[in-house]
């Protein structure tokens, strides 16, 4: 026995199976820390390909990647939104990461820099951000630049991916940090349950909590009407 907490009305064989499970997670939870570590023990990767230039659909302006970073945070994170130059219709999955993200936007933006990059013209990318109540999110437009291609947001036939890319600045260096290269990994759910993106996106974690699981044949939609 772990605790002593009970639940009302739980059997025995309940409580036998979910103190194994309690084990599993506590388990989980320490190596989740020690992947954590890892990650922050990284060396220091590549210098980015270039000074990518992207538009800032809601200032109409053009930034730089190294401008991206605010003044006093060396931490950059880029989330590749799948919103194509050619696309009419964005990805439903990653628009329901956004509309959490949104939300988060403020509080990230306090400790680290966090934008969104899609190749989606500035405009359309401003029309969906706005109908979807999207104010908080730093939406940059790459349909000028080359940075989904070479970063593996992109495929060669054009095709969009969802890949987060960390970056980090150090004595005034950019250096590329991590890349959710998972997404790359095996994964035999793949393409309905990818868990590139668990990290941030809290609905597949809620699923699991529940009986019903993340399974079963549920994907996102743009709305539910």
């Amino acid at each position: 026995m772990t605790h002593a907490k009970r639940w009302p009305n739980e059997t025995d064989d309940y409580r036998v199976a979910r103190e194994a499970l309690l084990a599993a997670e506590v388990a989980l939870r320490a190596q989740t820390e020690e992947v954590a570590q890892m990650r922050a023990n990284l060396p220091a990767g590549g210098a980015p390909k270039e000074d990518y230039v992207f538009v800032d659909a809601r200032r109409g302006a053009e930034v730089r990647l190294s401008e991206l970073f605010a003044p006093g945070k060396d931490s950059l994170v880029l989330y590749g939104f799948m919103f194509g130059r050619a696309q009419t219709s964005p990805c439903p999955a990653c628009t329901s990461l956004l509309d959490g993200l949104n939300g988060s936007s403020p509080h990230l933006n306090d400790k680290i820099s966090f934008a969104v990059v899609a190749a989606a013209e500035p405009a359309v990318l401003l029309d969906y951000a706005n109908e979807r109540g999207w104010g908080n999110l730093r939406l940059l437009s790459s349909a000028g630049n080359s940075y989904n291609r070479d970063y593996g947001a992109e495929t060669d036939e054009g095709a969009q991916l969802p890949m987060m890319h960390s970056w980090a600045r150090k004595d005034g260096e950019i250096r590329h940090f991590w890349a959710s290269e998972l997404l790359f990994g095996p994964d035999p759910d793949w393409p309905h349950h990818p868990r590139h993106g668990d990290a941030i996106w809290p609905l597949w974690n809620m699923f699991d909590l529940t009986a019903d699981t993340r399974y079963g044949g549920w994907f996102p939609k743009l709305s539910y009407d």
